[in-house]
Formats: structure tokens, C-alpha cells, sequence
């Protein structure tokens, strides 16, 4: 087994609690379906959101879909001038049997300006 890290963006339309665990719960939803995770294959999630996004932390939509014993933590990004804005992003460790190369990064919504190379 090796421990890998999977990336992960998403963008709202608002600062709104539901617009918030919507997308999050897509993202995460996504990244464990992309890469054939369960909880169990996850060691911990680094969720982070744009200093414009305050209504409600995204940790709680891993939360609502399972992740009741993987360590969660919400940071804010820095708040750079030109970013885009409205952004949750989520970096997962996991341990997986796979290849670094067969890992799948999941960029949604606006948020596949991100990484254009990657995005699906």
C-alpha cells in the first residue's frame, strides 16, 4: 500500500451554507467514486475555501456522507488578488494499491479553470 495525496476543486455561486455542502458533497462524492475510495482508504481530508466563502464549513459535508471517523480540517486560503473566487478545495490522503499516475484529480464547476490540464 502507498500513501497518495488526491486533489480536488470546486466553485459556488455564493457565500450560502446549502450552495456549500452542495458542491462539497459533489466533490468529495466524486473524487471517491473517480478513484474507487471508500472512508476506509481515506486517512485524512484538508478541505480549504476562498476567504469570501464564511457560511459554513465543508468538513461537514464529508461529515453528512460518511466520514465520521477520518480526520477533517478547514483552512482558508490566501487571499490573493487575481484568484479565483468562491473556490473549496480538498486535498486527500489515502492509501491505495494503485499507481500515482492512475490517480484521478476531480476539478468541477468553475473551478476547472484551475487546472485545465486535469480537469474532466
Amino acid at each position: 500500500m502507498a500513501v497518495l495525496a488526491v486533489r480536488g476543486a470546486t466553485q459556488v455561486d455564493a457565500d450560502e451554507r446549502d450552495q456549500i455542502l452542495e458542491a462539497t458533497a459533489e466533490l468529495v462524492t466524486e473524487v471517491m467514486t473517480r478513484n474507487a475510495l471508500t472512508t476506509d482508504d481515506v486517512i485524512s481530508v484538508i478541505f480549504t475555501v476562498t476567504p469570501d466563502l464564511t457560511a459554513e464549513f465543508p468538513a461537514l459535508a464529508a461529515r453528512k456522507l460518511g466520514f465520521h471517523e477520518v480526520p477533517l480540517l478547514c483552512a482558508s486560503e490566501i487571499d490573493v488578488l487575481h484568484a479565483l473566487p468562491r473556490v473549496i478545495r480538498l486535498m486527500a490522503h489515502i492509501e491505495t494499491d494503485r499507481p500515482r499516475s492512475a490517480i484521478q484529480h476531480v476539478y468541477l464547476r468553475g473551478a476547472t479553470a484551475l487546472r485545465v490540464d486535469i480537469a474532466q
